[in-house]
Parts: structure tokens; sequence; C-alpha cells
């Protein structure tokens, strides 16, 4: 349901053409308070996030829904499972074909989205639920302090269309508020009078420009907000995350992958625009690459379902190089396959890289996690956690009667915030970006 809403917000805010965060956001936090009146089998005592709110209480009811969350394992099924990965890692395949699939990776994901190009795969609607992160941090903050004052009031309407025209309401009221009745525009950012007036009086503010302007110029150097998605794939989290922050002040998107064929559908897809977003072909694991932007400059790094295509003795090498593009106080954002997914039993002998790694049948590759192996990588390259979960789910093929245990790692890792205190000066220019 939150999805639905999330996708109408945005088919609402390119009709009127009120693509400014603060409108888009405050959608997006009256959806989520909708979308966890509406769900049915809620437990009282699990959030909606994170990790969802749908719980199987009646097992005759399993078919319902394509999904339940937080399912727990009885130890049988936790035996079972290891059985069946080590049964299917007894034949590893040849020396010569592992060193021709890691060779050639690029190769097979190019041949991968030359067939599928970007129907495989889902737009990841969810992002914004599980990884409120990507929004700017005054943002977040924002809707928070929005949620604790709304707390009281009930909705009480379960009309979907009510909530539309309630959800535009609000939004229209908020725009009013905040940049209607003498908006207007400072360096090309929409700012209400006394904003405006705060950063036209403000003279530290004048010399940051100025020494912004000496420094090299970058794809999004004048930005405030930087997110790098890597693996971005035919754009399944790109476009979702531009739906929200196209035309947001001070916002950026950086988006690469090693496969060029991924790079060339996300940016001839009619949503991207080099004006908020560039997507580049990059290659994670060569440290010698450079990117397109300097160290420690980015607020988000968005790592999902990449990780586990990266050849496990690579791994650690690729998140230290993250973690440098990272600010002080900068999130990774991590998910990920779990050990004893159903798509690891799935494989057949013969298909087994090494131990929890294994080879598809069109040449890609994939790596099953455990969430202490998670924590130590990154925990390795200097960040400090904020989440590591195992999220384990069931996913239902209504039609067929099927049943799935579905395993994945969800995590949230953050430079340390090094200030120094006796001369914050010389913090900043250390970190002029910031």
């Amino acid at each position: 349901m939150a999805e639905e809403y999330m996708t109408q917000a945005g088919r609402w805010c390119s009709i009127r053409s009120l693509n400014k965060m603060n409108f888009i956001t405050r959608l997006s936090a009256l959806c989520l308070r909708k979308s966890k009146m509406q769900q049915r089998h809620q437990s009282s005592r699990r959030p909606a996030v994170p990790l969802g709110s749908r719980i199987l209480a009646d097992p005759s009811k399993v078919f319902e829904h394509n999904m339940w969350d937080h399912m727990q394992w009885s130890q049988e099924e936790e035996e079972n499972a290891k059985e069946k990965a080590a049964e299917n890692s007894l034949v590893k395949v040849q020396w010569e074909d592992q060193d021709k699939y890691e060779r050639e990776a690029s190769k097979y994901w190019n041949e991968f989205y030359k067939t599928h190009k970007n129907n495989f795969f889902k737009d990841r609607n969810w992002l914004f639920l599980e990884f409120p992160e990507i929004l700017p941090e005054k943002r977040r903050e924002e809707l928070k302090r929005e949620e604790r004052s709304s707390e009281h009031k009930k909705i009480n309407s379960t009309n979907s269309f009510s909530h539309k025209n309630e959800m535009f309401e609000e939004g229209e009221k908020y725009w009013k508020k905040n940049y209607g009745g003498g908006s207007t525009s400072v360096q090309g950012y929409v700012y209400n009078k006394k904003q405006a007036k705060s950063l036209t009086d403000n003279p530290q503010g004048e010399n940051c420009g100025e020494e912004l302007g000496r420094l090299e110029s970058f794809p999004g150097s004048d930005a405030t907000h930087r997110i790098l998605e890597v693996g971005c794939g035919a754009g399944n989290s790109v476009f979702p995350i531009l739906k929200v922050l196209c035309n947001t002040p001070g916002t950026f998107l950086y988006c690469c992958d090693f496969a060029s064929g991924a790079v060339e559908l996300v940016k001839s897809h009619s949503s991207y625009n080099s004006a908020w977003c560039s997507a580049f072909v990059h290659d994670v694991c060569d440290d010698a690459l450079p990117y397109p932007f300097p160290d420690e400059i980015l607020d988000v790094i968005l790592l999902v379902f990449v990780l586990s295509t990266i050849h496990p003795d690579r791994m650690q090498g690729v998140v230290n190089r993250l973690a440098k593009l990272l600010k002080p106080g900068g999130m990774l954002l991590f998910r990920d396959y779990g050990r004893y997914d159903t798509a690891q039993l799935r494989f057949k002998k013969g298909h087994c890289l090494s131990e929890n790694f294994y080879v598809r049948g069109d040449g890609t590759r994939v790596y099953f996690f455990t969430k202490d192996e998670v924590w130590n990588m990154f925990n390795l390259a200097g960040l400090t956690e904020v989440q590591n979960l195992v999220d384990r789910r069931l996913q239902v093929n209504r039609k067929k009667k099927v049943k799935m245990q579905r395993v994945w790692i969800q995590s949230k890792f953050q430079k340390p915030l090094l200030l120094s205190l006796n001369n914050p000066e010389e913090t900043t220019k250390r970190h002029p970006y910031r």
C-alpha cells in the first residue's frame, strides 16, 4: 500500500509541477502513516519499519498475501537449509572456468542487460521506507517533528481516493506555508523570505561560497547533499529516488555500474537529467580508477544487491574504497542476500565457486552473507554499525501454492564524525564540500 501511495504522490507532483522537496516528503510522510493502518495481520509488538509488519498469525491464511515479514525458522528448517547448501557445494566449478567468470564478469552482466534491458527487476519503491537516510538530514528532522505533532490526529477514512485528496490538500497547504506568498530565489534555489534573508545576510556563507568557487568543479560540485548508488543496473533504484529528489535544491545523485549497457539504459531513460544525476561506468574493484568527484564528499552510499556479485576476496577492498568517499558522518546503506536464502538452496551441484559463492547459468555470480560477515567488513573499513539485521520473510506464489523462505541482510553503517572541538575552522578546511 505504501508503494502505491508513493507512486501516486509522484504522479500528482508531476501534474501540479510542485516537485520541491518539502512538498514531496510531506506526501511521503502521510503515505507511510496511512499505510501502517491499512495492513492486516499486524503485530502490535513490531513497527512497520524496519522490515515490515505483516505477521503471519494464522497459518491457514498464508496464501492471502505474497509476502510475510519477520518469519522465525524452526531448528529443523535451519538444519535442512544447511544440509541443502552443503550438498550443492560438494562439486566445485573448475578453476579455469572460475578464472573466466572473474575476468569476464562485465561481459556477462552486459549480456544480461542486453537480454533483459530494464524489464527484469522491479523498481525499489521501498527504499524510502527502509532507508530514510537517503533524504537530506534537515528534511528528515522536519518530517520527524511533523510526525510527532500529528500523532494525536486520527485518520478514519479508508477510501484510497479520499486519501489522495487529503494528501494533496495537506501538501498544498504545506507548500503555501513554506513557499507561497513571497518565495524568492537565491543562487538558483527557491527559499521563503526568511530563509533568503538569512542566506544573504550571512557573511560566513559568502566566504564559504567564495571558497567553493575556487575549488575544482565536478558534477554535483554545488550540491549540499550527495548520494552514490553503486551497481545501479538499469535504474531500479535511481528513478524512484529521482522521482522524490529531482529539482530539490542542493541534492545530487551519482550512479555507476561496470556494465556499460546498464549505464546506457539509465542515461536513455526519459527521467534521466544530468542537472541532478550523473551516471557513469565504473569498476569498484579497480582501486586505480578515479571517481568523477573527490573523496569525502558523499552523504549516502547505496549498496543494494551489489556486493554479492563480487568475488569474496575482493569485497573488503571495495568496502574500504567506498568508505573513503563518505563524508565524516556519511552513511552506507546495504541490502543483499543472506545465508540459506531460497536462491542459494536452489542451486544444483556444479555451480558452487567457493563456500557460499555460486555462478548462475548466465555467468553472473552471487554470494550469500551472514550479518557477522557484513559487520566485520564494514568495521574493518572504519565504519560504525547503526543497523545490522537479518530479514527473514516468507514469499508466496499464490497461483502455484508455493512457499519460499527468503533471507536478506539489511544494514546501515556510518563514518565516524571526527570534529576538532579546539579548532572547528580547521575541520571545515579539510572537508570543504560539507
